[in-house]
């Protein structure tokens, strides 16, 4: 029987980890039935890299954005440069942003400031976002409504079920991978569990955030099935429908991606 059809909504597949055995990782994953990979840039210097490897791989999709763990004093000067790239290149989404308040205070400044300025690039540019918040959920949805309307997934989803709540209300989608393999994710795996499956979309972080089954290990996109497995039971539901639902979510917003 055919494997069900899913799509890694975040995958760092141009990472340095992969430069050894890169295409080996991807047939791994498309015989997983990983049939597409949002491919997030996180650095300027990675944009022509990452376009370069998603021009040579029809199931790869570019977003390109800003993170906040890599931002330096003259990262202002790079968003021009940012929204040049936006206009003239094929982006699916803008990404990877947000906060990350496991930094100082004025780290933090600067990642606020980027922030707004990325966000008013999303809506210019009438492009998905694909969010990073870690110790920043509140914040981020306080400056999400600063900026509405705005649609995209908040990777990683560490928060609660009443702020998942404002997110979806807000556009937003948030994405669940390792971290909800393990049985110690107790919040993460009750939201998971009882949410909307509309508002869901399924992740590696590779080749961060292992599987409780290959902790210590390189992540790679051939586990997403055991993502969606993990979802599945939570639910009581098939595989098969949590597949088809979350490939449909991600079509439903990365529009400017075939995914298929």
């Amino acid at each position: 029987m055919a494997l069900s059809a899913l799509v890694d909504s975040h995958c760092h597949l141009d990472a340095a980890e992969f430069a050894a055995d890169r295409d080996a990782v991807l047939a791994r994953a498309r015989a997983a039935g990983v049939v597409a990979q949002i491919v997030p840039a996180v650095r300027l210097a990675d944009f022509a890299p990452l376009r370069a490897l998603c021009a040579a791989h029809a199931d790869l999709h570019p977003a390109y954005g800003l993170h906040p763990m890599f931002l330096t004093p003259q990262t202002h000067a790079q968003l021009p440069a940012l929204a040049d790239w936006l206009a003239r290149e094929h982006a699916v989404a803008l990404g990877e942003c947000g906060l990350d308040f496991h930094v100082s205070e004025p780290a933090a400044q600067l990642q606020r400031d980027c922030f707004h300025a990325q966000l008013r690039l999303a809506r210019e540019f009438d492009l998905p976002l694909i969010l990073h918040a870690r110790r920043a959920v509140d914040e981020v949805i306080a400056t999400l409504r600063r900026h509405a309307p705005l649609r995209g997934v908040v990777h990683s989803y560490s928060g609660s079920a009443e702020q998942a709540r404002q997110l979806w209300r807000l556009g937003f989608l948030i994405g669940v991978g390792g971290p909800l393999t393990y049985e110690r994710a107790r919040r993460l795996r009750s939201l998971v569990a009882g949410m909307p499956l509309e508002y869901l979309l399924l992740e590696t972080d590779a080749p961060d955030q292992p599987l409780a089954t290959h902790r210590g290990e390189r992540n790679e996109p051939a586990r997403l099935r055991e993502v969606a497995q993990t979802v599945a039971q939570l639910r009581g539901i098939e595989p098969a429908e949590v597949a088809a639902a979350t490939c449909a979510n991600a079509q439903r917003l990365f529009t400017r991606a075939r995914l298929h």
